[in-house]
């Protein structure tokens, strides 16, 4: 069964009672203000921290990068089978080819 729900009574409120919980929440946020100012330094240590880190490892990166210079070329005989089944496709070729006459060509 589904629980069933009382529907929302307006309840009305005083300017007096709003301005006092006005003035309540206003004094919580003040009263943390402060708290919240060192977390945001906290934390923008932290973004500053971890920036100069990734900066660092990049930089690395690059130095070993340029010393280890370019890459070799990879050690495969794909290379000389290319270059042999090329030689055998052009031997193929050299056969020679002529064209069928036929006894009704006009010339």
């Amino acid at each position: 069964m589904a629980k069933e729900t009382k529907p929302t009574q307006e309840v009305e409120v005083s300017k007096e009672d709003l301005d006092k919980k006005r003035k309540e929440v206003t004094a919580y946020y003040k009263e943390h203000i402060p708290s919240l100012k060192t977390q945001l330094q906290y934390e923008e240590l932290l973004r500053d921290i971890e920036k100069c880190r990734a900066e660092r490892l990049q930089a690395q990166m690059f130095v070993a990068n340029t010393m280890a210079g370019p890459p070799e070329a990879p050690k495969s005989d794909a290379g000389t089978e290319f270059a042999k089944a090329q030689a055998q496709q052009t031997a193929a070729e050299t056969v020679k080819r002529t064209l069928k006459r036929t006894e009704n060509a006009t010339n």
